[in-house]
């Protein structure tokens, strides 16, 4: 496993595609990485530091960044309409789930919680978020995706449980170095089959360690809260809801709660 050392980046090996940018310490790795996209940074900049004083995640919640555990965050250009790049952070989820697998004891069990975070044994392990900016013709500018992977520890005091590779066993060897070039590795497989073969086999990889699929969901939207059965993703990976009334579609964005 990679050791520690002085240098952020130093010891860190990452595919060609990547051009990595180190730090000790941020506010946040979003908004650094924001700011080297708005300044032209290419798709592929790597922005990773190890520990962030205000992180945060979806919504503007605050995301808790001691040393120890994984922040980074990708500035990509690709080169596709809004709604379709948003199926990048089902790509990452799979990428942050490859990852744990290749570290991880065999026996931790990966699942994905819509719409972005990964789960080990139940309990949340990272969350993604995706940010970006469209020109005024619609096109998409720059996409920022930012990852959080608790390695070493885990915040108590969340409204969805919360665990660490640490916590469920993983060696105390693995570092965030190495889940970083695990990532870095398993995401661009999973890009470039999405650009070859589409959303497709994304979906069909997600939906198979779908968290609660086939169980009763609810959906905490900004003006509602729907309750029904998670039934399946749509082609774009908007969330299907079947419900008493009928089925839900085209829900693309919300917080999803478990009942017992």
């Amino acid at each position: 496993m990679t050791a520690p050392s002085s240098q952020p980046g130093a010891g860190v090996r990452l595919p060609p595609a990547y051009r990595l940018v180190a730090l000790d310490k941020v506010e946040s790795t979003n908004d650094e990485a924001i700011r080297l996209a708005e300044a032209g940074a290419e798709d592929g900049t790597l922005v990773w530091a190890r520990e962030q004083s205000k992180g945060r995640g979806r919504r503007g919640r605050s995301f808790v960044s001691p040393p120890g555990n994984l922040y980074f965050s990708l500035v990509l250009r690709p080169e596709c309409a809004v709604a379709t790049a948003a199926q990048l952070s089902f790509i990452a989820a799979l990428g942050v789930g490859d990852a744990i697998g290749s570290v991880a004891p065999a026996l931790l069990e990966v699942t994905y919680k819509w719409p972005n975070d990964v789960l080990l044994n139940g309990r949340k392990v990272s969350g993604i978020l995706l940010e970006s900016r469209t020109e005024a013709t619609g096109r998409l500018e720059w996409l920022v995706l930012g990852v959080g992977v608790n390695v070493r520890s885990h915040p108590e005091d969340t409204s969805f449980p919360a665990t660490s590779l640490a916590f469920e066993g993983t060696p105390s060897s693995v570092t965030e170095v190495d889940l970083l070039q695990a990532f870095s590795r398993h995401f661009l497989t999973w890009v470039n089959r999405w650009l070859d073969d589409g959303f497709q086999p994304v979906r069909q990889a997600w939906l198979s360690h779908a968290h609660k699929r086939g169980e009763t969901i609810e959906v905490r939207l900004p003006k509602e809260t729907l309750t029904g059965t998670f039934a399946d993703l749509d082609a774009d990976g908007a969330l299907i809801l079947e419900m008493p009334g009928g089925v839900r579609r085209q829900i693309t964005a919300g917080d999803v709660y478990f009942g017992g």
